[in-house]
């Protein structure tokens, strides 16, 4: 066989096309976010304000506001993990299928909402947070100690919602044991919200009702497990068969 007629046989190069850039739906709500933060900041800075009280208050709204919106949507997900490991759950109500995508998926909304509350408040001059009141506990000059709750709250928060979605890094089990601090990382936001916001006392309806839920879900499903009824975790395969 001649050089010429081997060269004809072999296989012609595959050519590779790279892949395009496609921005997952994570991605996109946490640009959404970016975005929001930078539009927020462009407003105050373009848009002046028209009296020293509006000054004050209208990064505080944003900041306010984002944290009230990453509390709701807490609540609801650490519900959701409530009654998705309650012992009825598999035997009789039968709602993996209806509730584990929202319980999974709604860490990342609560992010984008807990980074535009950070950030605003960072960005804010008359919050008296501060980079480091924000990131350390207890460096903030505006009410410390309940900062530095809301500051730990974030952390833990970040510790169970990452640990459960990188499940595979981690030894069999552990997220598990991670995942049970969720209760503590609802009660830090809780009292952080209270304690933290000047509002509080308009928002009492809120609060007290969110507690209210929390604690009823909560005593009923740790009470279901003490009468001998095994409590159960959902994952992504018993949602998908």
């Amino acid at each position: 066989m001649s050089a010429a007629s081997a060269e004809s046989t072999l296989p012609a190069p595959v050519e590779r096309r790279a892949r395009p850039f496609r921005l997952s739906g994570r991605g996109v709500v946490i640009l959404g976010a970016i975005i929001v933060l930078i539009l927020i900041y462009a407003t105050d800075q373009v848009v002046p304000a028209t009296s020293e009280r509006q000054a004050e208050l209208r990064i505080w709204l944003a900041a306010r506001a984002a944290g009230i919106a990453a509390f709701l949507l807490l609540t609801f997900q650490i519900a959701a993990g409530l009654v998705l490991s309650h012992p009825t759950n598999k035997s009789t109500w039968k709602l993996s299928k209806r509730i584990f995508p929202w319980h999974e998926h709604l860490w990342v909304f609560v992010f984008a909402f807990l980074l535009i509350h950070v950030v605003s408040l960072v960005l804010d001059p008359y919050a008296g947070v501060g980079v480091g009141g924000a990131l350390i506990p207890g460096l903030s000059s505006y009410r410390s100690s309940p900062v530095a709750l809301g500051t730990l709250a974030t952390y833990a928060f970040l510790v169970t919602a990452l640990s459960a979605r990188y499940t595979r890094i981690l030894p069999s089990g552990a997220w598990l044991s991670i995942h049970r601090i969720a209760l503590l990382v609802w009660v830090l936001a809780w009292l952080h919200g209270i304690l933290a916001g000047t509002d509080a006392e308009a928002l009492r309806a809120m609060y007290v009702s969110s507690g209210l839920a929390i604690v009823a879900a909560g005593a009923y499903r740790y009470w279901a497990s003490r009468q001998g009824r095994p409590t159960f975790t959902t994952t992504r395969s018993e949602v998908t068969q």
